[in-house]
């Protein structure tokens, strides 16, 4: 046979085009053969799929002609173009190539010389050999490559899902770790915790009963010493009484003599009362010990019942307590104030790549501002929040005690820290900090403020709108402390931390939050 031109080359049937047909991605085949392969792929409800780049279309194309690649077709079929060999067209105008040796048009395919032959040939030189006809044979050479590619389809789907699985497989398999590692840490601390508070409830337990015996050893020795004073004296006043009422007694004339020498005895105010009031003086430990045993016999109570209690019931994920909401009565303290809150005080900015399009950062990204103009252009970034209106800072805390304040123009935000792998590309609430067990977060309102984690609210009281918000994160004591103007404790979460958290801020529309400096 003669050498073809691969450019003008069906990849399905190995022979120069027939009726050239060009595809949407851009190939091009015959039409009759990527017709064919269309076919067989719909009988395995397989979508219409290029054989050469695998680009799928959901609807098959209609096929349009390739005007040019047929003229060039029919050109180089032509004899000036093939050395000579004659060509013919057959009823539809499709080229045909002649015998070079009768001048008659190619009918057989010969299975031994693996040629095309005229009937002349077949008779004469092929006589012996397997002949079928030469359309059977590019049919079934189109199907069987059509098969070729079917499963070679197959097999890359196969592999793809094959990945996918070994990668999700990876990824549970680290999760896994992950959990074991969390679960042991959280374990510990929790252990930590209840045997810090109990060591704290018994030393504290063991010094004030010493301090009660030392002052109940000291102020009643002296109050005893004073009642033994007293009774002295109450039995040398009988004795003076009685020397007096004897005078009674005697003649007028020795009574004048004896009355001249009776003396009435003075003695020292001896103080009665036991001062100072040792009931009064314990009053701050009664008062802290009364607000201890309501956290450990009702808000804990409450909640290891909670967990306990959606663990006998499956655990659903959308009735999960929040341990995290309860204040720690084993938090360690912070000196009181401004002066106090001061001494952890760190200096934050705003991570442009995170902030949501609505979000305008300024003031050298200490200040974000939701535009009610509408979201800018902004480039696209695996860190940035794509939906939700949202910005983190630069800054992150895995040790340590920080204290920062946030002014907000008015109340409609959420304030609070998160882990960095929070959802950034979903729609809908849980990419919001407070909304996921990734973060925590305190939520302005013009009605109350919400404190929020793993989407669980609680209703805080007091007053719900505060200009200048401070937070203070003590990551090894597990605690998120919310201060309002002028350093008024408003909440605190507790939870044990178990990886870098960083500042987050959600900002409602038309409001301004800025990172004070001061």
């Amino acid at each position: 046979m003669e050498s073809q031109n691969p450019n003008l080359t069906c990849i399905i049937c190995f022979d120069t085009f027939r009726v050239p047909v060009t595809i949407p991605c851009g190939h091009t085949f015959c039409e009759k053969c990527i017709t064919r392969h269309w076919d067989t792929q719909s009988k395995s409800d397989v979508p219409a799929q290029c054989p050469i780049c695998s680009k799928k279309f959901p609807i098959r194309p209609i096929l349009n002609r390739n005007v040019n690649l047929a003229v060039m077709t029919e050109a180089a079929n032509s004899p000036s173009s093939t050395g000579g060999e004659p060509v013919s067209r057959d009823g539809g105008g499709a080229t045909a190539i002649l015998c070079h040796l009768h001048n008659m048009p190619l009918v057989y395919y010969c299975k031994e010389d693996k040629m095309g032959v005229c009937i002349k040939c077949g008779v004469s030189n092929c006589n012996s050999h397997q002949k079928v006809l030469l359309e059977t044979e590019r049919e079934t050479q189109g199907v069987l490559t059509s098969l070729q590619t079917y499963t070679a389809i197959k097999s890359a789907e196969v592999e793809k899902l094959i990945k996918e699985n070994d990668r999700s497989i990876g990824v549970l398999t680290e999760n896994i770790e992950k959990a074991k590692v969390s679960l042991k840490q959280t374990s510990i601390w929790l252990d930590s915790k209840f045997c810090s508070l109990k060591e704290a409830l018994d030393e504290k337990q063991e010094t004030t009963n010493h301090f009660i015996e030392r002052k109940n050893l000291g102020d009643l020795a002296q109050a005893e010493a004073r009642l033994t004073q007293l009774r002295e004296r109450a039995q040398e006043l009988r004795q003076s009484q009685h020397r007096i009422e004897e005078l009674h007694h005697l003649p007028d004339s020795e009574l004048i003599k004896e009355s001249t020498l009776v003396r009435v005895p003075s003695f020292k105010e001896i103080p009665v009362d036991m001062t100072p009031n040792l009931q009064e003086r314990l009053n701050g430990i009664t008062e802290v010990l009364s607000r201890v045993s309501k956290l450990v016999t009702e808000d804990l109570e409450k909640a290891v019942s909670a967990v306990v209690g959606q663990d006998k019931q499956g655990s659903p994920q959308d009735k999960r307590p929040v341990l995290a909401v309860v204040p720690s009565p084993a938090a360690r303290c912070h000196p009181g104030g401004k002066e106090g809150l001061n001494a952890y005080r760190c200096s934050l900015t705003f991570d442009p790549r995170t902030a949501n399009g609505h979000l305008l950062l300024s003031q050298e990204n200490r200040r974000a501002e939701h535009l009610t103009s509408g979201p800018r252009q902004v480039l696209a970034n695996e860190a940035r929040f794509d939906h939700t209106w949202q910005v983190l800072c630069f800054q992150g805390f895995s040790s340590g005690q920080h204290y920062w304040e946030l002014e907000v123009s008015k109340p409609w935000a959420y304030l609070g820290v998160t882990y960095e792998d929070i959802p950034r590309k979903e729609k809908g609430k849980r990419c919001m900090v407070g909304m996921n067990e990734l973060s925590w977060s305190l939520q302005l309102d013009e009605q109350q403020l919400s404190a929020w984690h793993g989407g669980h609210r609680e209703i805080l009281p007091g007053h719900p709108r505060h200009k200048r918000l401070g937070l203070l994160l003590d990551y090894e004591a597990g605690t998120l402390t919310y201060y309002g103007d002028g350093a008024t404790r408003l909440h605190a979460f507790h939870c044990a931390f178990t990886r870098t958290l960083f500042p987050a801020c959600w900002i409602g529309e038309g409001v301004c939050v800025t990172l004070c400096s001061t």
